[in-house]
């Protein structure tokens, strides 16, 4: 089943992949593909952006005569990878809430 990703969660994907180590594109696209769809064209604008609004460092390293180029978190991600998943937390509390079923007299009920 797919749901739409907002770049918010996105953000925060990405942002909790790298939290556990640096990265090149090609590795971190296939650590977030192992849990959402999306492909490096989705990706790479993404990475320009969290880069840009300094949550992101970039490096590059000569791997085989070429340069990879990698991506760190920046302590002001650290601080957003937070804040994202504190919200996450309350999304996924509210829709939990909102999609739970609870019986009362055979009929589910929503009020609660």
């Amino acid at each position: 089943m797919a749901f739409a990703i907002g770049p918010q969660l996105l953000d925060g994907c990405v942002l909790a992949v790298l939290s556990h180590g640096d990265a090149y594109g090609y590795v971190l696209t296939q650590r977030v593909k192992t849990r959402l769809e999306i492909s490096e064209s989705t990706l790479y604008p993404v990475l320009r952006r969290l880069q840009r609004d300094g949550l992101l460092r970039v490096y590059d390293r000569p791997y085989q005569g070429r340069n990879r180029r990698y991506y760190a978190i920046t302590p002001v991600g650290r601080t957003q990878l937070e804040r994202r998943r504190e919200e996450w937390r309350q999304f996924r509390d509210g829709v939990e809430e909102l999609l739970k079923e609870e019986e009362d007299d055979g009929q589910t009920d929503l009020l609660s």
